[in-house]
């Protein structure tokens, strides 16, 4: 069984789901991260596949991206990184980026090799949901890897039901229209289109992200979600560097309250 599903039927909230950009700060640093966040206490963890030009995502993780691209990662170092991962890594890996590094790579040796080393599902955010059903989702279905979809306040009702009846281990629900690691305290509406998403009976669970950075805001994810997926906050903590043996099992610490 996909690792996400699995863990889906065993918790059904407070599910937190930690994203990172692998080769930040340092080159080599992925699989360590990986490592501390299994740790202490990550149930999931999304890494980003560096691009130069990351249009969802706030400053915070842009810059990380450039910092990782500059120390030299690409798709074809990530996956040297994660060989034998699963040697050290149990919980569900899912990999985030953009569609054109994939195609760069060769769209079914990325996904091929990814399930090979581990890995159970992937976002790519600007990947067409009509093509992803007529050229992709056969090839998903035989690796039993997720895609993962993104549902923003903008997503229709008709929209919302398709995305959720060709989706596999959760939907990615954006809180804001915002990018990611918006600090603006101006979130209008956000019960009113949560309680929306969960009106529709998705069959899917969904997790919560953008602008979830403490516990205040994770636990009220959790109240509309099955849980909530950290970034920026968490990249701002590996940014600062020292001891990150230390700094991170803090950081899911105070999240988790």
């Amino acid at each position: 069984m996909n690792r996400i599903t699995d863990l889906f039927n065993k918790k059904k909230n407070n599910v937190l789901n930690v994203f990172f950009t692998a080769g930040f700060p340092q080159l080599n640093d992925t699989t360590r991260i990986l490592e501390i966040l299994e740790k202490s206490g990550a149930d999931m963890v999304e890494i980003g596949m560096p691009y130069s030009d990351p249009m969802a995502d706030g400053p915070v993780i842009q810059e990380s991206n450039g910092v990782a691209l500059a120390n030299g990662m690409s798709i074809k170092v990530l996956f040297e990184q994660l060989e034998d991962i699963r040697e050290k890594i149990s919980i569900p890996i899912l990999l985030m980026g953009y569609f054109n590094p994939v195609m760069q790579y060769g769209v079914e040796a990325f996904f091929r090799k990814a399930k090979a080393l581990g890995v159970d599902g992937v976002i790519l955010p600007d990947l067409p949901m009509a093509e992803y059903e007529s050229e992709y989702k056969a090839l998903f279905e035989e690796l039993e890897l997720s895609n993962v979809f993104l549902v923003t306040p903008q997503t229709t009702p008709d929209r919302l039901k398709k995305i959720d009846s060709i989706s596999s281990g959760f939907i990615y629900i954006v809180s804001t229209n915002s990018t990611t690691g918006n600090d603006s305290k101006e979130v209008e509406n956000t019960d009113t289109y949560f309680n929306r998403v969960n009106a529709a009976g998705l069959k899917n669970p969904k997790l919560i992200g953008f602008n979830i950075k403490d516990n205040a805001t994770f636990t009220n994810a959790c109240k509309h979600a099955e849980g909530a997926i950290i970034g920026s906050a968490f990249i701002k903590v590996v940014q600062k560097g020292g001891d990150l043996e230390k700094t991170i099992p803090q950081f899911v610490k105070s999240v988790r309250g």
